[in-house]
């Protein structure tokens, strides 16, 4: 049995567009075809979509820690950091 959705689920999108060395978007963590596919997806698949922005977020903060030498990166922190906590 099918989960009747309610509510739309909301576009991760924070209109920073633009994408890092990976080919994520630096606001919202999403590839180009998450993107271009977004209004074509089922709400599961935005909701996963949006659970792999997560993952793809903390991913990133973890590699812009400090160092062993104490350098500390110096990547922006991402304008939506509430919703990837």
């Amino acid at each position: 049995m099918q989960q009747l959705e309610f509510f739309p689920v909301p576009s991760p999108c924070v209109g920073i567009c633009s994408m890092d060395a990976k080919g994520y978007c630096q606001g919202c963590m999403r590839k180009r075809e998450e993107r271009f596919g977004w209004l074509n997806m089922t709400p599961a698949q935005q909701r996963h979509v949006i659970k792999l922005c997560q993952q793809r977020y903390k991913r990133k903060m973890a590699q812009s820690k400090p160092s062993a030498s104490g350098e500390i990166s110096t990547q922006p922190v991402s304008p939506q950091q509430d919703l990837f906590e």
